[in-house]
């Protein structure tokens, strides 16, 4: 699922990240979810970092500069880069076998109608996506190491419950998870500048020089929104 060609409306001057979700009722109007250009402000907000480390809609091209997957938002801090997909999914989640399913329950005047959708497995996605990154920042002559690349999935509904499995996985960030995740960046920044001199193989950490040239790499690297 593209999640930059959904639009996911325009609701983010009352963006409220709440620890519960609402419970619905059928005179309730859909809840509007913010645009990914929304969430990026929100997200440079709250973590403090420059705009020019947050990307959006990057095109990542594979391992054969063939096929090109986009990721949702990409951002590039002293503690690594982040590879964040962000999913607009609505009901309960859960996964077995390597096989995802989301439940969604429709209420009428009369009955209960539950939609099951089995979906493709969203970590896995952005795990091989991530790795794709990695190999063209190294193809591009910038030398980061693997373990520095970190997988995210946000789940940007109030009304989405990931089950207790899923809700273990520190790669995925729930509705209730998103400020808390966010505000960690301004923590990591802080470490970082302590040793942002020190060589990466010392520190654990992205160097300045690393920053930079990441940078340039990611700067030249298309979006969908280029795509015609």
């Amino acid at each position: 699922m593209n999640t930059s060609m959904i639009q996911l409306g325009n609701l983010f001057p009352h963006f409220q990240l709440s620890s519960k979700a609402p419970e619905s009722a059928p005179s309730q109007s859909p809840k509007q979810l913010p645009t990914l250009p929304e969430l990026l402000q929100h997200v440079i907000k709250l973590t403090g970092l420059r705009r020019e480390d947050v990307y959006s809609n990057l095109r990542i091209p594979d391992q054969f500069q063939a096929a090109k997957d986009d990721i949702s938002i990409v951002i590039l801090t002293g503690q690594g880069v982040f590879c964040i997909d962000v999913k607009p999914w609505k009901g309960s989640v859960s996964a077995h076998n390597k096989v995802w399913h989301v439940q969604v329950k429709g209420e009428d005047q009369n009955f209960t109608n539950t939609c099951i959708e089995q979906m493709d497995d969203p970590l896995k996605a952005i795990t091989t996506k991530t790795t794709h990154l990695c190999s063209h920042l190294k193809r591009s002559g910038v030398a980061v190491r693997s373990s520095l690349f970190f997988p995210r999935v946000i789940f940007l509904s109030p009304d989405c419950r990931l089950d207790e499995e899923l809700m273990k996985r520190r790669e995925l960030v729930s509705h209730s998870q998103i400020e808390d995740f966010l505000r960690s960046f301004r923590e990591g920044y802080v470490a970082w500048m302590t040793d942002a001199v020190t060589p990466s193989w010392i520190s654990g950490h992205l160097s300045y020089r690393q920053m930079e040239s990441a940078r340039e790499v990611l700067r030249r690297v298309g979006t969908w929104d280029m795509v015609q």
